[in-house]
């Protein structure tokens, strides 16, 4: 049937479903207005204390029933509210969603009240010997699950009432696209009509900070937080660590317009790419992340012309802008100066695991309504990166097709192309 397959013979995959929570706020609505009128949800911790920390700014999701139980239950939390926001647009049964589940979700650690708890319970020894004592004696249910990874998930799919064994995948900063990436491939193979991809993150804790402090990685601009993320400007310093949220429904097109589904946008074509060079930097060369983009564009069967906007990974690192820079410069040449781009980080933080589902959500709204979210903080232009950074104020545009990357430590590359329109 006529504009069901695509370039290569496989079902067209649509999306029908869109869920966000982020720090500017529950639900597209509130996400939309605070994202593209320039608002940042960075503020100051107040979830633990910070007085003996370098940074101290996060864009953390405090306004949430579980925001104060640990990441396990916050991360659930995130992401069964994206996913109902997600599957009551669609219009399909949240009890009996009918497909499988793919779930990017942080790596499962106790968070130190739990450790603390748990280490008054027992009186042997002392340290970490007197922490494993505690937990020996442990036999209750809650506990066990609070340490598995794929408890998020399990919970989920009983929830929702999905199909098979649902998978949680951890591919760094990546997670949130390969989730979708996956939802998309099951729909092509013939597996399912229909897919539930999520990306879910809760995971800001006095740990996780310490740890990215410890890489460097971390913005430590904490006078005005607001300011602190500034992707592709000169005097940008690190990251802003951050929690939230999103779900996509997929449908393969066939399946979603025999139901009479709106169709929101297509997701058109996936890449990615592993680097072997180092646990946290990328390769000098961008080989890899070039090699990503290339492959979502070959997937989605669009040349260097058919891309109108990116939304960037756009961290606020200097090294990951320079090497996105360079890998987007290598693909698209000089045309890449005159295509617009913009990071969603600027205002919501880097949203880890969570980011990729995040900003394909963001992207999906992007040619929806015409309109691309700014890039805030632009205020001092790196000379090195070349690049149209709509920047501080939102532009209209009449965008067709996106490039969403999403390149994450340990060199997990991970590239979405989205259509308005069947390709």
């Amino acid at each position: 049937m006529a504009g069901t397959s695509d370039h290569l013979g496989r079902p067209v995959v649509a999306v029908t479903g869109i869920g966000i929570v982020t720090s500017l706020g529950v639900g597209k609505s509130d996400n939309w207005q605070a994202l593209t009128s320039g608002r940042s949800g960075i503020r100051e911790i107040g979830r633990f204390p910070t007085e003996h920390l370098n940074t101290k700014i996060a864009g953390t999701i405090e306004f949430m029933r579980s925001s104060g139980m640990g990441a396990s239950p916050l991360t659930y939390e995130l992401a069964e509210t994206a996913a109902l926001e997600a599957v009551a647009q669609s219009g399909l049964d949240d009890r009996d969603f009918g497909g499988p589940l793919f779930l990017a979700a942080p790596p499962v650690e106790l968070g130190w009240p739990r450790r603390i708890k748990l280490y008054s319970s027992s009186g042997e020894a002392e340290g970490y010997q007197r922490l494993f004592a505690a937990a020996r004696g442990l036999n209750t249910r809650d506990a066990f699950e609070e340490t598995q990874f794929a408890a998020v998930g399990s919970w989920l799919s009983e929830r929702l009432g999905t199909r098979g064994v649902p998978i949680t995948l951890s591919t760094a900063c990546a997670s949130g696209a390969t989730a979708i990436q996956l939802g998309v491939e099951a729909i092509r193979r013939g597996e399912c009509e229909r897919a539930l991809s999520i990306g879910a993150d809760g995971s800001a804790t006095e740990e996780a900070l310490i740890r990215f402090s410890l890489l460097s990685a971390l913005s430590t601009q904490n006078e005005r937080p607001e300011k602190a993320s500034k992707p592709f400007s000169r005097d940008r310093d690190g990251f802003v660590l951050a929690e939230g949220a999103a779900a996509l429904v997929l449908e393969s097109l066939d399946a979603a317009k025999a139901r009479g589904a709106e169709i929101l946008g297509i997701l058109a074509g996936c890449g990615e790419r592993a680097d072997d060079f180092h646990r946290t930097r990328s390769k000098p060369d961008g080989s890899p992340a070039i090699a990503a983009v290339r492959a979502a564009l070959a997937d989605a069967g669009v040349g260097e012309d058919g891309i109108d906007y990116v939304n960037a990974h756009g961290t606020s690192t200097p090294e990951n802008d320079k090497m996105e820079h360079l890998s987007l410069s290598t693909v698209f040449g000089e045309r890449m100066k005159k295509i617009p781009i913009s990071s969603n980080k600027s205002m919501i933080g880097h949203t880890l695991s969570a980011a990729g589902a995040v900003e394909a959500a963001f992207s999906l709204m992007t040619m929806r309504e015409g309109v691309i979210p700014p890039t805030i903080n632009y205020d001092n232009p790196d000379p090195a990166i070349d690049l149209d950074v709509v920047p501080n104020v939102k532009r209209s545009a009449d965008v067709r097709a996106v490039l969403s990357n999403s390149f994450g430590f340990g060199g997990q590359n991970t590239c979405l192309v989205m259509a308005r329109e069947p390709v």
